[in-house]
């Protein structure tokens, strides 16, 4: 009986931060946006159609936000998510249109040629010790242009029925490629919180000094973080070709300020050191809804597009206004600042999940 009252006594003060954070304010968000639809819609909105149509657009914005959330974990940035995502697109839709290639073999190879790019940009950053804004964003122009070769200007749409029925497959109404999603998520969850790989990425992240002395590679964790980003675009254009009636040079142009958003909003600071899986998730939900409200009611495309650019910037100016009152408090007087751990006072892989300051 002890026992049990201990537990909830440890528990209560989690439930009254997570009450307070980010994801419980998107939830309601969520929550709130999804019956206001349902109730301007006459209810059309609750029905199966309408929900399966939903989640299935839902799934590429997850993956995407994920991917730059890995990236940004660690410092960095990703500015070729949509370049990426939309080759390995047309890379899967020409081998099974043009070449006759099965649809399994066609997804590993487009899946596979995504992670290896992104290996290739985390090892040329590491390499070269140019930041990882301009060589993304010469991977970006690169891969824009491969993919106009790929894809021309014709809208290829003759790839495998196998894959169409992938993308149309929801039983009980839930989309396989949203399904597909969610356990991506799951998966980078458990390796990013329960693995020691993970918290070593948080370390470097949030303070590659401290994790250097600790006898990390910052290095290696970069190349880690590209290679993991990289495999995660490749399954959004998985299910990014499995959802659309056809590949064209247009797909993923409009991938990039999703991606970012995503992670923003969800609570992940642009300086490393942390991971909000379950946010960046809520948050592709939050635009998603968005999105939907602005077919509903036929709103202008630019107007979404300033409102989430604006909540973005918002997100980004608050954070760092915590940050410096943080800072602040840390420094006022009479407060004893904490005193460092000595470098081999604990192993690396008993690194704290978030770190400070870059």
């Amino acid at each position: 009986m002890t026992t049990l009252h201990d537990r909830g006594a440890a528990a209560l003060p989690a439930l009254r931060r997570f009450s307070r954070s980010t994801t419980m304010t998107l939830l309601c968000v969520v929550l709130a946006g999804y019956v206001a639809l349902g109730i301007s819609s006459s209810g059309s909105f609750f029905e199966g159609p309408s929900l399966r149509t939903f989640l299935q657009y839902l799934a590429t914005p997850i993956l995407i936000g994920l991917a730059q959330m890995v990236a940004l974990c660690v410092g960095q940035l990703n500015l070729a998510v949509g370049a990426l995502g939309g080759f390995s697109a047309c890379l899967m839709g020409v081998l099974m249109a043009d070449h006759g290639v099965p649809a399994g073999p066609a997804v590993l190879i487009g899946v596979l040629a995504a992670t290896l790019i992104g290996l290739v940009t985390g090892v040329f950053i590491v390499a070269t010790r140019i930041n990882g804004f301009i060589v993304t964003l010469g991977t970006m122009t690169i891969l824009l242009g491969a993919q106009y070769r790929l894809s021309g200007t014709r809208t290829i749409d003759g790839y495998s029925p196998t894959l169409r029925d992938l993308g149309r497959a929801a039983p009980l109404n839930i989309p396989l490629v949203f399904v597909t999603a969610l356990v991506a998520a799951a998966l980078l969850a458990a390796f990013m919180y329960r693995t020691v790989a993970g918290r070593r990425l948080l370390a470097a992240g949030g303070n590659p000094l401290a994790a250097r002395l600790s006898g990390i590679s910052t290095d290696r964790q970069i190349v880690l973080a590209h290679t993991l980003s990289g495999l995660l675009i490749g399954i959004a254009a998985l299910t990014a070709t499995a959802s659309l009636p056809g590949v064209n040079r247009s797909v993923g142009g409009d991938w990039l300020l999703p991606s970012f958003a995503a992670p923003i909003i969800g609570g992940v600071a642009l300086t490393g050191g942390s991971v909000a899986v379950f946010g960046t998730v809520l948050a592709a939900f939050v635009m998603r809804l968005i999105d939907t409200a602005r077919a509903q009611f036929s709103l202008d495309p630019s107007w979404v597009n300033f409102l989430i650019g604006l909540v973005v910037l918002g997100t980004v100016v608050g954070g760092r206004i915590h940050q410096t009152h943080l800072d602040k408090r840390g420094r006022a007087p009479g407060r004893t600042p904490p005193v460092p751990p000595e470098s081999d006072a604990q192993p690396a892989g008993a690194l704290p999940t978030t770190g400070g300051t870059r």
